[in-house]
């Protein structure tokens, strides 16, 4: 289980579904720090969409391709929660899965995006995760931490990769997005493997096509709402496709359960075992979380 008024860093909160894991954790009493690069978005998040928690809630712009800018914002985060972490949810990320401009791997620019995709899907988690260590750690370098008992009090500090369902299984033309989300889920197997000695679990979600039209700025302005279209329906076995919530669940329950480190669950409504994924492969992207 969760500590009540656990500290929480949350990158990506300005929208989608990290501003759907800041509004669930906020609303548990939990304090949050949330990051984004997403200025203008992450503003509206705390100071509008949160308001009502604002005495837990604090946030930083953040490029998770400048390290040194993601090192001081962690140094500022652990400062504000008041010198400590007991969670780190990695979900921010480049989100469109394919290729700009309808391009291949063939087409040598591509070589650029890829590079982009590496920096901050990969890379930006990784370093994110290093600057929290200090932070989280139970126990320092000398002294083995037991990994705390979930039923009887807190699980202990963890950290939350969120990567996609195209980490395991890919559409073509998305070898920038799916290698970097492949990558989360092995670099979440290897971290749980090298922090379990600080007492540190690492846990990995892995989102289908979770529709988040209504978590932003523009759609709070417009009043959207979460909605389930035909086609929704005929490429999920669940007869929908995913909600912000049903992400929010899962990562309450891998930062909770204190038996559970370096496994990756699957959360995409049975889309990927479908034999024939085709049809989908032209809905407008834009429906969906990008954790295509």
């Amino acid at each position: 289980m969760i500590g009540s008024s656990s500290r929480i860093v949350i990158t990506g909160g300005g929208q989608g579904i990290g501003r759907a894991l800041a509004r669930h954790f906020v609303e548990k009493g939990h304090k949050i720090f949330i990051l984004d690069v997403n200025k203008e978005g992450l503003q509206h998040t705390a100071e509008t969409h949160l308001k009502d928690y604002s005495d837990r809630v604090a946030w930083s712009d953040c490029d998770l391709s400048d390290s040194q800018s993601v090192r001081d914002t962690i140094e500022k985060a652990a400062k504000h929660l008041g010198g400590g972490i007991d969670f780190l949810i990695n979900n921010a990320g480049i989100s469109y899965p394919y290729w700009p401009d309808g391009k291949t791997m063939e087409d040598k620019s591509t070589l650029d995006m890829w590079k982009k995709y590496v920096d901050v899907n990969l890379t930006g988690n990784f370093v994110l995760s290093q600057a929290c260590i200090p932070y989280m750690k139970v126990k320092g370098d000398d002294e083995k931490q037991k990994l705390p008992d979930s039923k009887t009090g807190s699980a202990g500090p963890c950290i939350l990769n969120v990567s996609s369902f195209r980490g395991v299984i890919s559409d073509p033309n998305q070898e920038g997005y799916a290698a970097t989300k492949a990558g989360l889920i092995g670099l979440t197997t290897a971290m749980a493997v090298s922090l379990q000695h600080y007492g540190i679990r690492v846990n990995c979600v892995s989102p289908g096509r979770i529709k988040v039209t209504h978590e932003n700025k523009q759609a709070d302005k417009e009043g959207t709402e979460w909605d389930v279209a035909e086609d929704d329906v005929e490429t999920h076995p669940t007869n929908r496709p995913g909600m912000p919530e049903d992400i929010t669940e899962a990562a309450e329950y891998l930062l909770g359960a204190g038996f559970v480190t370096g496994q990756n669950l699957l959360v995409d409504g049975g889309a990927g075992e479908l034999e024939d994924d085709s049809d989908i492969r032209g809905l407008a992207l834009g429906t969906y979380q990008s954790k295509l």
